[in-house]
């Protein structure tokens, strides 16, 4: 009798209709049972293609009916309608951007949970591996990207037009920060945002990247929608802190991604303790193990515990991330770790 761990690997298998991922990758499959020889496979997924569902669960049933000791496999899937598009958005399909390799989006349900420190610490991680990085800050309305690599020149355009990006330590930048003076709010309606979100991913000289990494805004709303319908994204990699009031955001976050058919590469749970610099001690001032709990629940890795840390936080505030300023720093190990286990699981 197969286990469901085996039928798993079968399901992975199993193309989505159009895509080169799988059923498994794409985070549709939900549960799977198996009982004396009868399997249950449970998906769920938004389309508003029948034809879609249709073809998933008559491949799916046939791989798993063709392994040895199964009896019967019944798929069933949750159909619900696509998330809509914000409004003023652009009706485009999901393409690469030129000379891209890997579109990867940083992301939480809520703020104040560090995304925006782990975005510019992964990707100089990234770029300390050999990678060509560019990290673009796609929160307009809180731009902290040029802040924390000490930038805040003006960028230039080329020849076609087209946005420079700003380079600070091995790294290709944009940022609303960069169009706007320090004490200058960006005051933008819905098709403003629009706009702006689709100018700094294409209309921007991003060059050849192996890794493009999206520094997103809190919550699920326009630049979010805008980007995941318009964009081919690698995955999405999702920051909380360990206690609850955070987890519930950052669910939110992660079923937005699973709706629109988005991988979600895994979990990193920031601020995950403090170890007092006189003594050594540990003190989980969040909680503990809020992180992996959530990773397990929708069955995704936890890519690292950062803990908080006052060298990190002057870095950023220096204008130079932990992991671009000291390399041996033992956060900056944490980061190059978690970026190991993200180019892993892209690769895989």
């Amino acid at each position: 009798m197969p286990t469901t761990d085996e039928i798993r690997a079968t399901l992975a298998t199993v193309k989505y209709p159009g895509f080169s991922r799988d059923v498994v990758s794409f985070g549709i499959v939900k549960d799977v049972r198996v009982d004396d020889g009868e399997v249950f496979v449970q998906m769920a997924m938004a389309t508003s293609d029948p034809a879609v569902p249709a073809q998933i669960k008559a491949n799916a049933e046939a791989a798993i009916a063709a392994m040895p000791g199964v009896t019967s496999a019944v798929v069933r899937i949750d159909i619900t309608a696509p998330a809509q598009q914000p409004i003023g958005a652009q009706t485009m399909p999901q393409t690469s951007i030129p000379g891209v390799k890997h579109v990867i989006a940083v992301a939480s349900g809520k703020g104040g949970v560090g995304k925006s420190t782990v975005a510019a610490n992964l990707a100089c991680a990234l770029q300390a591996q050999g990678a060509s990085v560019g990290l673009c800050d796609c929160d307009l309305y809180g731009p902290s990207i040029g802040l924390m690599f000490g930038a805040n020149e003006r960028p230039f355009a080329d020849e076609d037009n087209r946005i420079i990006p700003v380079e600070r330590y091995g790294l290709k930048l944009m940022s609303m920060g960069f169009l706007l003076d320090d004490d200058a709010p960006a005051i933008l309606r819905g098709p403003m945002v629009t706009k702006y979100t689709q100018q700094f991913l294409r209309q921007v000289n991003w060059g050849n990247l192996d890794y493009l990494i999206l520094d997103l805004p809190p919550g699920t709303g326009d630049i979010q929608l805008t980007i995941v319908q318009t964009v081919a994204l690698a995955g999405a990699v999702i920051v909380t802190t360990p206690q609850e009031v955070a987890l519930i955001d950052a669910r939110k976050a992660v079923t937005m991604f699973q709706k629109v058919n988005v991988p979600v590469l895994g979990i990193v749970e920031n601020m995950s303790y403090f170890l007092c610099p006189s003594d050594g001690v540990r003190y989980d001032i969040f909680g503990s193990g809020g992180g992996q709990r959530e990773a397990d629940r929708v069955q995704v890795p936890l890519l690292g515990q950062v803990p908080i840390d006052i060298a990190t936080r002057e870095s950023g505030d220096r204008g130079k991330p932990i992991t671009a300023a000291d390399l041996t720093h033992p956060i900056a190990q944490s980061f190059l770790a978690i970026a190991k286990k993200l180019t892993d699981t892209l690769a895989r």
